[in-house]
C-alpha cells in the first residue's frame, strides 16, 4: 500500500517561493504517475501539475512559467517548486499517485492521496 506525505507548505508573501515535497513509503515511486492538486476554501479541487513515470510533465495554465514539478526516484519524492506565488495560489495542496493510469490533471485518475499541506500567500 502506497502512503504519501506532503510537506513544505507555509505562509509566504506574494512573489515569494515555496517548495512542496511528496514523499512516498510502502512502495517505490518509479512506476507511478504523480499529480499535485490544490483546493481553496469553497472551491473544487483542481489539478496543478503532473509528472509521468517517464518524466513527462503537464501544468494548468496559471502554473506555467511559475511552478515546476520534478521527481527524484532515488529519494522516492516528487517536488513542486512554486515561484512568484500569488494570493490566488492559497490552498491546501495534495499529491496523488497512480500506477495504472497515465499522468493527468484529473483527480479521478489517481488511486492514492496524501493528507495535504497548507499554502497561504499573503498580499
Amino acid at each position: 500500500q502506497l502512503h504519501l506525505v506532503e510537506s513544505g507548505g507555509g505562509l509566504v508573501q506574494s512573489g515569494g517561493s515555496l517548495r512542496l515535497s511528496c514523499t512516498a513509503s510502502g512502495s517505490t515511486l518509479d512506476y507511478y504517475a504523480i499529480g499535485w492538486f490544490r483546493q481553496a476554501p469553497g472551491k473544487e479541487r483542481e489539478g496543478v501539475a503532473c509528472i509521468s513515470s517517464s518524466y513527462g510533465t503537464n501544468y494548468i495554465d496559471p502554473a506555467k512559467g511559475r511552478f515546476t514539478i520534478s521527481r527524484d526516484n532515488a529519494k522516492n519524492t516528487v517536488s513542486l517548486q512554486m515561484n512568484n506565488l500569488k494570493p490566488e495560489d492559497t490552498a491546501t495542496y495534495y499529491c496523488a499517485a497512480t500506477r495504472l493510469r497515465p499522468a493527468s490533471l484529473k483527480e479521478g485518475m489517481y488511486d492514492y492521496w496524501g493528507q495535504g499541506t497548507q499554502v497561504t500567500v499573503s498580499s
